[in-house]
């Protein structure tokens, strides 16, 4: 297990990571055919003091945006800097050399690490909490005795640089690999990496100024860590703007919506903007509504505990709609009924349970849902359909 998925995370269903690194024969065919090229691992052993240089000359990517979602304490933090000074081992930093510059590198696993090293040469903590070496609690970087911070700058960190990899998907993989067993991580870090831009910023400091999001993963204050948050506003785009370019992969749709509305980001900011605002009024509605059982599945008996992506969608997809949001307000009981009732569809439990690697799924999810709520609000709503190998749709 890598040391940063130490911290405990709240139950939510796992569509996500299954959906997104299922790794169905279509995925492997695709990663089969990126990993194909002269991709290449190198091994160096860099020092904290190497590192730090490559940060603060830019040369491996730090997000001024990853700051603000700090997963460690102070202790794990002081804790990992005393392994330095001592010699312990600890877990490798992996970067991929970024396409087209040569020397500049993206974070694939390591990044609290590194975030731990600048914030320590910084001055911004103290240690704390220490047992080897707790003569040195409380030192900062400028009280540390010399021969301590002599082995702190030298200490090496193996680390491993991916380079000459053609396609995403490839990195994708190594990202999913470096993190199986553990505690999922959600690929919006490394997305926002590859496509960074206007849109992808604002999704961050959305989130990380509305908690709405972060709330759904037991977040009570700050955005969250792993940027779940974030990555369900970009969800809640593709889905809203973006439906009838759907053609099975979760990731290639996320990672459309990020591109797109970057290049389009002038035209689109303040429409985008808006559509944010509908959704988090469609959080806060729906939780209203459902109280406790918001954004959870109806199993026909009972509401099950974790969060679940796949009823934020349907939830959101609708909810987005002032009228739908009043007249939900309006008849809560009516929606709670229509929601339990429709529970008893065993289609409709099943598109709930299904990734989203099933197009028929997500359709279903969605026209199932969309009917009942018409019924229940007595509001029309454009709901999805299917056709073809396609979902048919035209965004309001």
């Amino acid at each position: 297990m890598n040391s940063e998925d130490e911290t405990e995370t709240p139950d939510e269903a796992p569509n996500d990571a299954e959906e997104l690194f299922g790794e169905s024969e279509d995925d492997l065919v695709k990663l089969r055919e990126a990993a194909s090229f002269d991709a290449f691992v190198v091994s160096s052993d860099w020092t904290a003091e190497t590192l730090l240089s490559q940060i603060q000359r830019n040369n491996i990517e730090m997000d001024p945006i990853f700051q603000r979602r700090d997963a460690w304490d102070r202790k794990k933090k002081s804790r990992f800097i005393e392994s330095l000074i001592v010699g312990l081992p600890v877990p490798q930093v992996v970067l991929a050399e970024r396409k087209g510059k040569k020397g500049k590198f993206i974070v694939l696993d390591g990044k609290q690490r590194l975030l731990t090293l600048i914030q320590f040469a910084q001055g911004d903590f103290k240690l704390s909490g220490l047992e080897l070496r707790s003569d040195l609690n409380r030192c900062s970087i400028d009280t540390l005795p010399s021969d301590e911070r002599l082995a702190f700058e030298t200490q090496t960190l193996r680390t491993m640089v991916v380079r000459h990899w053609q396609g995403d998907e490839f990195l994708y993989l190594v990202f999913h690999r470096l993190n199986t067993g553990s505690v999922p991580l959600s690929p919006q870090e490394l997305r926002q990496a590859l496509h960074p831009g206007p849109f992808v910023a604002f999704a961050n400091s959305y989130t990380t100024e509305d908690s709405s999001f972060s709330r759904l993963f037991g977040r009570k204050d700050g955005p969250d860590f792993r940027m779940r948050d974030v990555e369900l506003l970009v969800r809640h785009f593709a889905f809203i703007r973006f439906l009838p370019e759907y053609a099975g992969n979760l990731k290639d749709l996320l990672d459309l919506t990020c591109a797109r509305l970057n290049s389009t980001w002038t035209v689109e900011q303040a429409a985008v903007e808006q559509q944010s605002k509908d959704c988090a009024e469609a959080i806060a509605v729906v939780s209203e509504v459902f109280g406790k059982n918001a954004f959870r599945r109806h199993n026909g008996e009972d509401y099950e505990r974790p969060f679940n992506r796949a009823v934020f969608d349907i939830m959101c997809f609708y909810g987005r709609h002032r009228t739908v949001r009043d007249r939900m307000q309006s008849n809560p009981v009516g929606v709670r009924r229509a929601f339990e009732e429709l529970s008893l569809d065993s289609r409709f439990v099943a598109s709930l349970t299904s990734t989203t690697k099933s197009m028929e799924a997500v359709e279903i999810r969605l026209s199932k849902w969309g009917r009942a709520l018409e019924r229940a609000i007595d509001v029309e709503l454009q709901i999805p359909t299917a056709q073809g190998s396609r979902i048919a749709y035209s965004a309001i």
